[in-house]
């Protein structure tokens, strides 16, 4: 079990970042079953004996990937906060996943693959940690709505649209620059993007009357 493991030297943690960090080009290029472990240590620049050292399988080195993709991309919403004012905090929470979208498009892409397979190695996961947590913010949504602060609407729904939108940038970003060009194209586009979702939601979502 990891969390039984020895402890590791700095070598050993560095040796095992190396990996992961080629696993997840690996994995995010050729999805889980279009890659093997040959590639991963081609990749990380070291023999299969030596990579088989620190992981034993390939789906070692995915579960590890995936739980911290996880994590990396929850802290958003945990930090939706109920004491916040809630535009504050939408706005806050489109702009941090448009960030990742940006700062993370290789795990955007790993994650959206296991998806598509109909995530075989991670449900758990998704029943578990991440229900629990949407189910969580979706009730802070509902209190704003009671108290009058945003117009009613479904908050699980609306949390699905703002992944939708906002991973847009990550799992489709050939698309997205071939289609504003040169011009259009470059780094200014998130920006661009985080403006009109802002634009999107936040308007949407103003009190009635």
């Amino acid at each position: 079990m990891e969390g039984s493991a020895p402890r590791r030297t700095r070598i050993q943690q560095e040796k095992r970042e190396l990996i992961l960090e080629a696993a997840l080009e690996v994995f995010s290029a050729n999805g889980f079953r279009g890659s093997t472990i040959d590639q991963i240590a081609e990749a990380a620049g070291m023999s299969k004996p030596n990579l088989l050292y620190y992981f034993r399988r390939k789906e070692d080195i995915h579960e590890t990937l995936m739980q911290r993709l996880l994590d990396t991309w929850l802290a958003p919403l945990r930090e939706l906060d109920d004491i916040g004012d809630p535009m504050t905090e939408l706005r806050s929470y489109i702009r941090r996943k448009l960030e990742m979208a940006r700062d993370f498009p290789r795990e955007s892409r790993l994650f959206a693959n296991e998806i598509l397979q109909g995530a075989p190695r991670i449900m758990p996961m998704l029943e578990g940690e991440l229900k629990t947590l949407v189910d969580e913010k979706a009730a802070v949504i509902k209190g704003w709505m009671r108290a009058g602060k945003i117009a009613r609407t479904d908050p699980w729904h609306l949390i699905f649209a703002i992944w939708a939108t906002t991973q847009h940038y990550a799992d489709f970003d050939v698309q997205v620059r071939a289609v504003l060009g040169p011009d259009r194209g470059g780094d200014g586009r998130f920006e661009d993007a985080a403006r009109f979702l802002e634009q999107l939601f936040l308007d949407g979502l103003k009190p009635k009357g």
